[in-house]
């Protein structure tokens, strides 16, 4: 039988120097008992599986709102995504493939429906709160999504208990994006490897969306990275296994970082900041704003298990609960508040006439 010790040992004989072996783990906040058959981080991979704030990524927007198709990604296809990647990455690298995955899983726990655009509608809701020009640099970093998605794993999974995850995945999640560097290299990994999977597949959405086509993309990042998604996986993969196996860090060729960065350049300005993608922001924006306003001034109607912890401002209660919403949550709950109830078709006369 494979125990816990079994796996420790195997870590030993299998990874790299530079890898984090599980049984060097700066441990949890609260200090557990381990598990006879699991590593640490095994540990912390399966508690994110099996949380509530996983499964509602099947259900919440990765860049294209209210899209028509069962093939546009959501955030738990991303994140999927990512974690293949990642431990593909972290396998190569003789790093721990556990502690990448358990990272990769959690790195994105903390979005808010509608993607990037809740998050952005939630910061200035909570900025006009607390009397903040919602347009400021401060106002921006009241809701970002890594700080969000450690809240989450900390405080508010288990009914306030947190899942207790290991420092090390903890410390990755956070540091996936923005200007923190994850202790690990692990935690590295993923930060990339999350670049990776959305360059590449934002662009796929995209031409399935009739947004872009091959040919719209910028002709030097395409000839350095490829012509089709896959290829620009594995350019994007190998360039990073092999340019980090000789800097002893995770790094690409500066070649390949730039072609990747140009091209997130290019989505930025044809995909995430102009094209028929944002049509329905506004709405979104709107939604997200006045679901916030009615419950900062209806807490009773706050689920208790947002208000476990005392300390925590109003404001950052209802942030809680509504970045939890799914998107087609968040839009059968604004329905209820805001549309009168035949509208709804609620009533057995109006269904009816549907």
């Amino acid at each position: 039988m494979l125990t816990r010790e079994s796996f420790e040992a195997d870590e030993h004989r299998r990874l790299g120097p530079y890898a984090a072996y599980a049984d060097q783990s700066s441990g949890r906040l609260r200090p557990e008992e381990p598990d006879p058959l699991r590593t640490c981080y095994q540990r912390d991979r399966d508690r994110i599986l099996h949380s509530k704030s996983f499964r509602r990524l099947a259900h919440k927007t990765q860049v294209f709102l209210a899209p028509e198709g069962d093939h546009y990604r959501t955030r738990l296809i991303h994140t999927l995504e990512v974690t293949q990647i990642a431990v593909d990455i972290a396998r190569s690298l003789r790093l721990n493939e556990d502690l990448a995955e358990a990272i990769a899983l959690g790195h994105d726990l903390g979005h808010t429906p509608f993607g990037h655009t809740g998050e952005d509608a939630l910061s200035r809701a909570m900025a006009r709160y607390r009397g903040l020009d919602p347009d400021s640099a401060d106002a921006r970093l009241l809701y970002r999504h890594n700080v969000q998605s450690v809240r989450i794993v900390e405080k508010l999974e288990k009914d306030g208990r947190g899942l207790n995850l290991t420092l090390e995945t903890t410390d990755g999640i956070l540091n996936h994006t923005g200007s923190g560097r994850a202790r690990t290299l692990e935690g590295r990994v993923v930060s990339v490897a999350d670049r990776i999977a959305y360059v590449t597949h934002d662009i796929d959405d995209a031409e399935r969306a009739c947004i872009l086509t091959e040919g719209d993309l910028p002709e030097g990042p395409r000839s350095v990275l490829g012509a089709t998604a896959s290829q620009r996986i594995s350019t994007m993969v190998r360039d990073l296994v092999d340019a980090s196996s000789r800097a002893g860090d995770i790094r690409m060729s500066d070649e390949v970082w730039d072609a990747m960065m140009s091209m997130r350049s290019f989505l930025f300005e044809r995909v995430y900041a102009q094209s028929d993608a944002k049509f329905e922001e506004p709405k979104a924006n709107r939604m997200i704003g006045e679901l916030f306003d009615h419950y900062i001034t209806h807490m009773d109607e706050v689920p208790e298990e947002y208000r476990l912890h005392a300390a925590d401002h109003p404001d950052r209660q209802v942030a809680d609960l509504v970045s939890s919403m799914t998107d087609r949550y968040a839009i059968r709950t604004y329905e209820q508040l805001k549309v009168p109830r035949a509208w709804r078709g609620d009533d057995q006369e109006a269904q009816l006439h549907l």
